[in-house]
């Protein structure tokens, strides 16, 4: 009988590319995961992993290993969440990734609503970008990832998650507050100004840098940051302009002032969740929790609530 704790190696391996990269993954050296694989091969009776230079590689029979195992890993989270939910009380630990908008504004109530009506759940929360966390949510780093997507700018799928809409905030051009600033009235009286902007490769920065492109200029981005409380306190303090989801401001008033822009773009928030774990009842009370606190939100905020697939 094949060891599920060594096959999950193997498929980490075929994941992330490197011995390395696995062990950091897993919490192990890597020489314990190579000792591991080995243990495998000679379980398999045959040869899993070749040499490619420095790097290892799966041979054909490792490949079908792999997809055998995200089978079994598939049925045996099913199995927990049919387990769980045969009980009176539900327990147990959620792993969640989220970025920095929605963990200040929805989080922390909806870790509120989780102390007060389910104590027995244990939720652990990483700040994490979305490309990223949602990669790492399929592969079972997470269990819940909360996601963006930007207009026009689709969020990776990976196979068999279960996606849904949280909310939708509107995005506008934050302007520092003040006289000097005062005449900027759309997005062409910015094309002069700094702009800061998230780090390339992010999904906000290539939607914005395309938005001012179809505006007839190239934005002058002198700062970049994926901390968005650092992108409030370079407009706050008059050095940039920034486009900014309303998302930001639902914990009170805005310290900038907020040019709309044209054609209202907004933003998608979404939960993504493995099929092989959504009814995991300390999952669903979480999933459920986010719901209610988003609605609640965008009641407050006066949000019209369209409703785009995520």
């Amino acid at each position: 009988m094949l060891d599920v704790r060594k096959l999950r190696l193997l498929r980490e391996l075929a994941l992330r590319g490197t011995l390395a990269e696995v062990a950091a993954a897993l919490n192990y050296s890597p020489s314990a995961v190579s000792q591991q694989l080995s243990a495998l091969e000679k379980e398999a009776g045959v040869e899993l992993l070749s040499k490619a230079g420095r790097r290892v590689q799966l041979t054909p029979q490792a490949e079908i290993l792999v997809a055998r195992t995200a089978e079994l890993l598939d049925v045996l989270e099913r199995a927990e969440s049919d387990l769980a939910a045969s009980l009176s009380t539900v327990t147990g630990t959620v792993r969640v990734a989220v970025f920095q908008s929605a963990a200040l504004a929805l989080l922390p109530v909806v870790l509120g609503t989780m102390r007060r009506e389910h104590p027995e759940v244990r939720v652990e929360m990483v700040q994490a970008e979305p490309e990223r966390a949602l990669y790492e949510t399929w592969t079972r780093e997470f269990d819940v990832v909360v996601a963006e997507q930007y207009p026009d700018h689709a969020a990776a799928h990976h196979p068999d998650m279960d996606r849904r809409r949280l909310i939708s905030d509107p995005i506008r051009l934050a302007v520092p507050p003040g006289p000097e600033h005062a005449s900027i009235a759309s997005l062409q009286d910015a094309r002069e100004l700094p702009w800061v902007m998230e780090p390339r490769g992010s999904a906000s920065r290539h939607w914005g840098e395309q938005l001012c492109r179809r505006a007839g200029f190239e934005p002058d981005v002198r700062f970049s940051t994926a901390d968005l409380q650092a992108q409030t306190r370079l407009v706050e303090s008059g050095n940039a302009v920034a486009l900014m989801p309303d998302l930001m401001w639902a914990g009170g008033g805005s310290p900038c002032r907020l040019v709309d822009l044209p054609s209202a773009p907004r933003r998608t928030v979404f939960t993504s969740i493995r099929g092989s774990s959504v009814q995991r009842p300390a999952i669903l009370a979480l999933r459920g929790a986010l719901e209610t606190v988003a609605a609640e939100l965008a009641a407050r905020m006066d949000w019209a609530q369209e409703r785009p697939a995520p």
